[in-house]
């Protein structure tokens, strides 16, 4: 009996996958050559499933000051910020965000990821009650059990199942705090966030807002769904990452709570992982600059998206229910779901396959993510590819049709 034998299931439904073709979860570019087309097995591929919502990846600005603070501070911190303490770029970053979000306070992470685990488990303990959406990250489930709160779910975007969980807690001792996403990472939809607000003050609850796939993607000024709703004043908390729209990684939170600045000696996560290096801080801090300046980013990337979830609805396909960057295909079951995700990149158009148990209803979905960088001529050949697939493998109704 081997350590690893509890996974034998997992290992042979990846065997599974595998056997249809490429591996999903193994794609290995030979090079990226823009932050929307790629080489991969010497073909050229469109790039629809990055997260590079901004195209800014091979932004020259963030290219030119990432190189200068790794020659200039050097390629690491090397430790945590308690321990080897702050370069000026952290300290800059923390500023500049509190700035952006009109903010008292900022506290920078390492990944997105970590700072969801890092947040949650300080602002909520046992005898606390955390109520998430349902259709959570698994960054927001994970801090959940790092905090050993009381974790109650209500049903995904439903302020009235929210109320009625609440409700339930009336008597009951210890803080309450809601949890829901600007954008959610699977289906694309946003939170009903003006009605969610609403049931937080009835009840009394604290509110945070994971604006992971939002920031720089919703708002006038790109602050994410609070912004949009019109209610960041209710908003207690908000967390989100460098890795999508400003192309880099991190992870961050903002509040105007008074007491933030003890998050840094609570927050395990944060105390006990190496921080940012200098190259990372310094190419964030000029795509937040971009992403102030240049709202045409996101009318872009909104026609875009537009563009690519209209055209997948006019086929036939099942997608979710709003326009927003992340555009996912229904798939009826895995297997067409595998079938679909080669055929498209055997046909030059990389996406993400996502697969239960970490999609809504447990649907496989085919699921693009896409980019202001993206042409609209781009965004016609995947349509093109979509429907060819779609005819030959009988997702759409039409006769079969002979790919590349």
């Amino acid at each position: 009996m081997g350590l690893l034998d509890k996974h034998l299931g997992y290992s042979q439904a990846y065997e599974g996958i595998r056997s249809h073709g490429a591996d999903p979860f193994n794609v290995r570019f030979d090079a990226v050559r823009s932050p929307t087309e790629a080489e991969l097995g010497g073909r050229r591929v469109i790039l629809l499933g990055t997260n590079n919502y901004l195209g800014l990846t091979f932004d020259p600005d963030c290219i030119d000051a990432s190189a200068e603070a790794v020659r200039t501070w050097g390629t690491g911190t090397t430790g945590s910020r308690i321990a080897n303490g702050s370069f000026g770029g952290h300290l800059a970053m923390e500023r500049d965000l509190a700035k952006f979000y009109g903010r008292e306070h900022a506290m920078v992470f390492t990944t997105g990821y970590q700072a969801n685990l890092g947040v949650l488990s300080a602002l909520v303990g046992r005898g606390d009650h955390l109520i998430l959406d349902a259709d959570s990250h698994a960054s927001i489930y994970d801090g959940a059990r790092l905090g050993h709160s009381e974790v109650i779910r209500f049903r995904h975007n439903d302020p009235e199942d929210l109320a009625k969980r609440l409700r339930r807690l009336k008597d009951a001792p210890g803080e309450r705090l809601i949890v829901v996403e600007g954008i959610y990472s699977m289906m694309g939809d946003v939170a009903p966030l003006k009605e969610i607000v609403a049931v937080k003050k009835e009840m009394g609850a604290y509110l945070l807002v994971d604006e992971a796939h939002s920031m720089g993607v919703l708002g006038e000024k790109g602050r994410g769904l609070a912004e949009a709703a019109g209610v960041e004043a209710d908003v207690d908390y908000i967390v989100g990452t460098f890795s999508k729209s400003l192309g880099a990684i991190g992870g961050f939170c903002v509040s105007d709570d008074a007491d933030f600045d003890i998050l840094r000696v609570v927050s395990r996560p944060y105390m006990f992982t190496a921080s940012l290096p200098p190259a990372v801080v310094a190419s964030t801090l000029a795509a937040l600059k971009r992403v102030e300046d240049e709202p045409a980013l996101r009318t872009r990337l909104q026609a875009n998206s537009k563009r690519l979830f209209d055209g997948l609805r006019a086929m036939g396909f099942t997608t979710g229910d709003t326009a927003s960057p992340i555009v996912a295909v229904v798939m009826p079951d895995l297997p067409a779901a595998l079938t679909a995700w080669n055929a498209l990149l055997a046909n030059g158009v990389y996406l993400n396959l996502a697969m239960p148990p970490a999609t809504p209803d447990n649907r496989p979905l085919l699921r693009s993510s896409v980019s202001a960088a993206h042409s609209f001529e781009q965004i016609d050949e995947v349509l093109s590819v979509f429907e060819a697939v779609g005819k030959q493998i009988g997702l759409l109704p039409s006769e079969q049709r002979a790919l590349g």
